[in-house]
């Protein structure tokens, strides 16, 4: 094969490899760089170094995380390699990205113990045999104050007051610690130190991500091109997932429950988690019925974070229970040592509602059933005299029986 015929060849391979990493893309800066990379490590089998940082800040991750792991996913599809960064160092930093006030500090501790779940979820969908884990503590624990003092003579204090969020809270008069100034600053030093090509990122990211290429220049680094994934709605289909907002999928939750929680959004948002989560054809998905692609996303997802076994049972325990409207096996029963007992006083005690008024609202929203009746008086009382069924929204059933005197 002659030299013009390799590059041909190279580039529309090339080309391929960049159509699949642009589904559902938010942007890619420079989208040219990124072509070159992957017709340089195409023409040399040379696979491409993909990093993505993330600051252990919480215990567990949710669909909201997997945008970005099944992107990395499709990169080492594509027979590339995944730097999976655990910012154990950063994490006791905090991110700055988007916050009125300086993030309260973590502990070493609890940045450790939470990082202890992350490999684990993070290989649910990732590749081991292509994913390095790396944590950059191995780095900056070495780092002395020269060092420190030569990283952030590369800034300027103007530079940093670009970022959305420093310039707002400027402005508005609220305090930016000197040591926020430092986050940003490390994670570029994190690219320098695992010479990355390509950084992965979430759309709240950009200003972070793209200081790591000036970093990358500074130290002699061919910069990396950055990919910016789009931030996923939660569950209520509006605001970014969070488990604040109470509005997330979790990677560790029990199979039924994100089950039932796909079966549960709005079809708009279905076909947003199919593009974004998935690499189904989305012309077939939009062809079936949108229950149909619902049990099918929700499958897709309990197979990948347990096992098609797994997914299997759910759906049926799904459809026997909501289609047929049958009351499920082996639900939690609960004995009340009195002769009765306010019906959202109930709701509340036992984990049916997170509390007295979120229990009344669902019971005026009709959410709640007394053996099969729907109760929308917010006094009902739950009288004792023999077992009862309840139901609370689509998914909690409790059968109640009373201490007999």
């Amino acid at each position: 094969m002659t030299i013009q015929e390799l590059d041909k060849q190279s580039e529309e391979q090339a080309l391929k490899q960049l159509e699949v990493i642009k589904r559902g893309s938010l942007e890619i800066i420079p989208e040219a760089e990124l072509l070159a990379k992957l017709k340089s490590s195409i023409r040399n089998s040379k696979p491409l170094r993909i990093k993505l940082g993330v600051d252990p800040s919480t215990a567990d991750l949710h669909l909201g995380h997997t945008v970005i792991l099944e992107k990395l996913r499709t990169f080492q599809d594509l027979g590339h390699q995944v730097l999976f960064l655990i910012g154990d160092f950063t994490a006791q930093i905090g991110d700055p990205t988007g916050r009125s006030e300086t993030r309260k500090n973590l502990t070493r501790e609890e940045v450790l113990k939470n990082a202890k779940t992350y490999s684990d979820q993070v290989l649910k969908i990732l590749n081991p045999s292509k994913t390095q884990i790396v944590f950059n503590s191995q780095w900056t624990d070495n780092l002395k104050i020269q060092d420190v003092l030569k990283l952030t003579s590369m800034m300027t204090v103007a530079r940093m007051l670009e970022r959305d969020d420093f310039q707002k809270r400027y402005k508005e008069g609220h305090a930016i610690a000197l040591h926020e100034f430092l986050y940003p600053i490390m994670q570029a030093f994190d690219s320098v130190q695992l010479r990355a090509d390509v950084e992965l990122g979430g759309s709240d990211q950009k200003f972070n991500v793209l200081l790591g290429r000036e970093y990358q220049k500074a130290y002699g680094q061919e910069p990396q091109v950055a990919v910016f994934m789009p931030l996923l709605e939660g569950t209520d289909g509006v605001q970014k997932m969070s488990k604040s907002l109470n509005n997330y999928i979790g990677l560790n939750e029990k199979p039924e429950e994100i089950f039932g929680k796909i079966m549960s959004i709005s079809d708009k948002l279905m076909y947003r988690y199919y593009e974004l989560l998935t690499s189904e054809d989305l012309k077939m998905i939009k062809e079936l019925h949108p229950r149909e692609s619902k049990a099918r996303l929700g499958g897709i997802l309990v197979d990948r974070f347990y096992d098609s076994d797994t997914a299997k049972e759910v759906a049926e325990k799904f459809d026997a229970v909501f289609s047929r409207k049958l009351v499920p096996d082996n639900i939690p029963e609960v004995i009340i040592n009195s002769k009765q007992i306010p019906l959202t006083k109930l709701l509340a005690e036992q984990n049916l509602a997170t509390s007295l008024s979120e229990a009344r609202r669902l019971i005026v929203q009709g959410g709640v059933q007394v053996d099969g009746e729907k109760i929308i008086d917010t006094a009902f009382v739950i009288e004792g005299k023999k077992e009862i069924t309840i139901k609370a929204g689509k998914r909690k059933f409790l059968k109640v029986s009373f201490k007999q005197s």
